[in-house]
């Protein structure tokens, strides 16, 4: 834990602790609050066939689909449990090792 509070730049383990909880939350958040939009665009697993690359195809664009949502609900439980500055950088830092920093500029 201590490589992991010198890596994020954090001193102590409580706010270690509250970290590791907004990554809980926000994954498991992301797929509730992205089921509804999912459904709504209509991926849903009984549309794909019953060929072998299916499930593939559905779990790729599943995931790409969800990923917006992470990112956003990272940033707003980060500010709810009062690590916004964090999760901010953390953010920014994630998009450009993307290629997607030009988003946060």
């Amino acid at each position: 834990m201590k490589k992991l509070k010198e890596r994020w730049g954090i001193t102590s383990n409580f706010q270690l602790l509250i970290i590791l909880i907004v990554f809980a939350i926000t994954g498991s958040a992301s797929v509730w609050v992205a089921k509804p939009f999912l459904a709504w665009i209509g991926l849903d697993r009984s549309n794909f066939p019953d060929a072998a690359w299916s499930g593939w195809v559905y779990w790729t664009l599943r995931l790409i689909l969800i990923f917006p949502f992470y990112q956003v609900l990272l940033v707003f439980f980060g500010f709810v449990f009062g690590q916004f500055k964090f999760f901010w950088e953390f953010e920014k830092k994630m998009l450009r090792v993307m290629g997607l920093g030009f988003l946060v500029k």
